[in-house]
């Protein structure tokens, strides 16, 4: 589904799903359409400086599905920060970020973009406070294992759990700025 309410492509829509949005709803922090996982929705746009504007940059962990069999070199590689492109800006190095490669597959809802189960992939959880266009999906071709499933868990606190998809959580304003590590006297 496409992380936005209307579009004039014939795309699966948040507006699609069995819920009565507020008026004024929109996203924070949208997924491309390849990724899954947690989505922020809310009528206070302000809660996007909040999150992605503030001086204190606040902590998006992944699941990440990788082509091959990577090395605990490589993740060290990941964890002290790789050159990316980041567009027309040119060369990235990425902030040190928290990378671990998980010994078995998380529990996740199977994906119609599921490989081969023949052909080596491996798990990670990645952890990073900066959000560069595409950036776990660069850093992981920048080491040579492409992204083939990407998913996020949490931000900061708040965490997607077992919320299957399409499903929609609403949370108090007190929990959600709680969870987000942030705070309404910001507002």
């Amino acid at each position: 589904m496409v992380s936005q309410f209307v579009s004039v492509e014939d795309v699966p829509l948040l507006s699609h799903l069995d819920f009565k949005f507020p008026p004024g709803t929109h996203t924070i922090g949208r997924l491309d359409a390849l990724s899954e996982g947690l989505l922020l929705l809310s009528t206070n746009k302000k809660v996007i400086d909040l999150l992605f504007k503030s001086p204190r940059p606040h902590r998006r962990t992944y699941l990440v599905r990788v082509l091959g069999t990577v090395s605990a070199e490589t993740v060290q590689q990941l964890q002290q920060g790789v050159t990316i492109r980041v567009r027309s800006k040119g060369d990235h190095l990425t902030a040190p970020c928290e990378v671990e490669l998980l010994p078995e597959p998380p529990s996740v809802y199977p994906h119609q973009l599921e490989t081969n189960p023949h052909i080596a992939h491996s798990w990670l959880r990645v952890s990073l406070y900066e959000g560069k266009y595409h950036q776990i999906r660069n850093m992981m071709r920048a080491v040579n294992h492409p992204c083939r499933r990407l998913i996020r868990t949490s931000i900061e606190d708040l965490e997607l759990g077992d919320l299957p998809p399409g499903a929609v959580r609403e949370l108090t304003e007190t929990d959600f700025f709680r969870l987000l590590k942030i705070g309404a006297w910001d507002l």
